[in-house]
C-alpha cells in the first residue's frame, strides 16, 4: 500500500507541477531555469565573440585600406609627414590626426591670411605652429588616412589649392 501511494504521490506531483525539475533535482541535475539560465550565458558569449570578430574584420578592412592609400601616395609622389619632422609643434594642440596642408610660412600673417580666405570657402581651417618657426595652414582634419587622401584628392580641384599640399599625419 506504501509503494502504491509514493507511486500516486510522485505521479501527482509531476502532474500538478507539470514538469521534471522534481527528478532533475532529486537526481543532481540542473533545474529548467538553470538551464535556461546556461542557454542565456552561451548565448551572450556567442554575441560578445561575433562582435569581437566584427571588430576584427573592421580593423583589417581598414588596414588594408590604408596601405592600399599608402602605395597611391608613394606611386604618386605625395608627402606624408610627422609634426616631429618639422621640430614638433609648438603651441598648436591638434584634435584630430590628419590634416591636409595647404600652406606654410614663417609669417604667420600670410598663414591667418590664408586660413581667412579658405574659412570664407566653407573649408574647416587649424593654424599650426611648429617648433622650427614655420605657421602652416591645415584644413579637412580627420581620422582616418583613406578619407584624407580622398579629401586631398577633391582638394587639389579648388583654384586656392597648392601642388605642393601635403597631410600631416599628427601621430
Amino acid at each position: 500500500m506504501k509503494k502504491i501511494f509514493v507511486i500516486i504521490a510522485l505521479a501527482a506531483s509531476v502532474l500538478l507541477t507539470g514538469s521534471c525539475d522534481f527528478f532533475r533535482i532529486i537526481a543532481g541535475r540542473p533545474t529548467s531555469a538553470e538551464i535556461e539560465f546556461k542557454k542565456s550565458e552561451i548565448n551572450a558569449e556567442k554575441k560578445a565573440h561575433k562582435a569581437k570578430l566584427d571588430s576584427l574584420k573592421k580593423a583589417e578592412l581598414e588596414i588594408s585600406d590604408s596601405l592600399a592609400v599608402l602605395d597611391s601616395i608613394a606611386a604618386n609622389g605625395e608627402i606624408i609627414m610627422n609634426p616631429s619632422k618639422l621640430g614638433g609643434l609648438y603651441t598648436t594642440v591638434l584634435n584630430a590626426k590628419y590634416y591636409i596642408v595647404i600652406g606654410s610660412f614663417m609669417d604667420k600673417s600670410n598663414a591667418s591670411r590664408l586660413a581667412v580666405d579658405v574659412s570664407g570657402k566653407g573649408y574647416e581651417v587649424t593654424l599650426i605652429s611648429f617648433r622650427n618657426g614655420y605657421n602652416a595652414v591645415g584644413v579637412c582634419p580627420g581620422s582616418s588616412l583613406v578619407e584624407t587622401y580622398g579629401r586631398l584628392k577633391q582638394l587639389r580641384k579648388q583654384p586656392f589649392c597648392p601642388k605642393g599640399a601635403w597631410i600631416l599625419a599628427n601621430e
